[in-house]
This record gives structure tokens, C-alpha cells and sequence, in this order.
């Protein structure tokens, strides 16, 4: 069996292609930066999903694939997959579809993959926990102080291994054609008590400083990289799917929604993993600027 992995090198892609190592499955990635292979077990084609043309080569010969959502170009990337004789996609797809938040970007990917004519399952995770690193981990490194404007929101991130663990099984086992897994994490947990838990890991003190959420604006803008791409929608000021949104009028839960919520162990068997063991998995990521 030889799966293709787009988007290989991401933050969920590359736990993907770990775990199909692992299994003993030929894996090949697409790469619009570097032919270098990631391991002498994986097999690299240039190709961009910007470009479907491009990803002719990557394609033959491929049996299944995990697809990284590029909306403007999910139809005719999914036709010549077929066409190569792919038979099974799983998508990275998000927990925002579930809540009908998202209508514009990984939903037009979900329906180009459910009306080709290959097997499918949707892989939907809510917030990453990984956005976190990528949002407060400068400011750590830096000052050991996260700025944030909503500390008492609480959310069910989820941990980056649950979900490649979710994709993985997908691909290669059956029974989850045509499914669509909403994945969030084990626990509620606030923003205030997530930064608890990281200066737990890292065995220091780190400073909440509140904010505006017009202060939060700028500080995402000046930050760059995910915090600024993300800052009107992060700060309030956009919602999901785009369009302007009031700040004041959104409205951030500070109590956990009654019920369970899906996880991994759903899909896996396995339980999911909670805040601490991310935050312990990444405890050098946040201690990188120490000396």
C-alpha cells in the first residue's frame, strides 16, 4: 500500500507520515520547498496544491491519501487523484464545520471530496492546542507574560497526536468510510488555567497580563506568523468564516458545555490526551530562549 500525505511537513501531516512508518506503509509527501526526503522510508515528489497539474507525479501509483484542505483547488486535485486511481481520501477538515461556523473553507473541500467517487472520512478537529505555542510561546520565551483578552473562556483544545492518531486509523483501517469525526479534547479547561498548566511544565512563574481586545490586535499584528495571520478573528474583531464582527457581542464561554464532547477514544480506543501532557510534550518549545 502507498499512501500520499499532503501538507507531509505540518503540524498534523508530519505525525501522519510518523505513524505510517510505523506501520510499515510506503509513504509519499509533496513538497513545494525541497525534494529532501524526511526519512529514507518516505518518498518525496515536488508538487503544490496551488497547481493540481503539479501533482500528477505525487499521484500515480498512490491507493490512498490524507488531504490538507486548499479549498480553491479541492475539486480538480480530487479528480485527477481518481483519475490516478486513488480510492481512499481522509480530510483535515475542522470542528468549526460542526458548529456551522465554517462555510467557506474547509466545508467546500468536505463536498468535493464526498462527490467524487472515492471512500472518505472527514477529520475535524476544534482548537488546536498547538495554537498556543504559536500565540503565547514568544512572549514566554521572551518575558515568561502571555497578554490575552479572554482568560476565562474555556474551549476543549485538542492535542495534535489525537488527531493524526484519528487520520492515521482512518487511512489504514475500514469502517470509517463516510464518516465525520468532530474531535475536541478530554477536558474543559480556561485560558487562564492553560497557561497555569505550561508554567507548571516548564517549572516557572508566567505572568497573565490582560488586555483589550483592540490591545490584543496589536500585539498579534506585531508578533507575525500565526498570531498576526489570525488577529482580527483571534482578537474578536472577524468572525469564522469572515465578515466584521463586535468584539463586545462575541461571546466566549466561561463555563464548559454540559455533556461529553467526541474525542479520539471515540475513533481509537485510546483516551485522549489532555492539556498537561501537551504542555509537557512542548515544555522545551516554551523554554527555547533560555540560557
Amino acid at each position: 500500500m502507498r499512501i500520499l500525505v499532503t501538507g507531509g511537513t505540518g503540524n498534523v501531516g508530519r505525525l501522519v507520515v510518523e505513524q505510517l512508518l510505523h506501520a510499515g506503509v510506503t509513504v509519499r509527501v509533496v513538497s513545494r520547498r525541497s525534494h529532501r526526503s524526511p526519512s529514507r522510508n518516505v518518498e518525496v515528489f515536488p508538487g503544490d496544491l496551488a497547481d493540481p497539474e503539479s501533482l500528477g507525479p505525487a499521484l500515480r501509483g498512490v491507493d490512498r491519501m490524507y488531504l490538507f484542505p486548499f479549498p480553491a483547488t479541492a475539486p480538480e486535485v480530487l479528480r485527477r487523484a481518481e483519475r490516478c486511481g486513488v480510492q481512499r481520501v481522509v480530510t483535515l477538515s475542522s470542528g468549526a464545520v460542526s458548529s456551522g461556523h465554517d462555510t467557506n473553507f474547509h466545508l467546500p473541500v468536505e463536498h468535493a471530496v464526498e462527490a467524487s467517487g472515492m471512500e472518505w472520512t472527514h477529520v475535524r478537529p476544534a482548537e488546536f492546542m498547538l495554537n498556543n505555542l504559536w500565540l503565547w510561546g514568544p512572549s514566554i520565551r521572551a518575558e515568561r507574560i502571555v497578554r490575552e483578552p479572554f482568560p476565562d473562556r474555556v474551549g476543549r483544545p485538542v492535542h495534535e497526536r489525537d488527531i493524526a492518531d484519528v487520520a492515521t486509523s482512518a487511512l489504514l483501517q475500514d469502517g470509517h468510510q463516510g464518516a465525520a469525526y468532530t474531535l475536541y479534547g478530554p477536558e474543559p479547561i480556561s485560558r487562564r488555567d492553560q497557561i497555569r498548566v505550561i508554567a507548571d511544565a516548564i517549572g516557572a512563574e508566567i505572568r497573565l497580563e490582560v488586555v483589550t481586545p483592540a490591545q490584543a490586535r496589536e500585539l498579534y499584528l506585531a508578533q507575525g506568523g500565526f498570531a498576526a495571520a489570525s488577529a482580527d478573528f483571534l482578537a474578536g474583531f472577524q468572525a469564522y468564516s469572515g465578515g466584521t464582527s463586535d468584539p463586545a457581542r462575541v461571546k466566549h464561554p466561561v463555563t464548559p458545555e454540559p455533556g461529553p464532547m467526541p474525542t479520539a477514544e471515540d475513533v481509537t480506543g485510546t483516551p485522549a490526551r489532555p492539556f498537561t501532557v501537551w504542555a509537557r510534550d512542548h515544555a522545551e518549545d516554551f523554554r527555547a530562549s533560555d540560557t
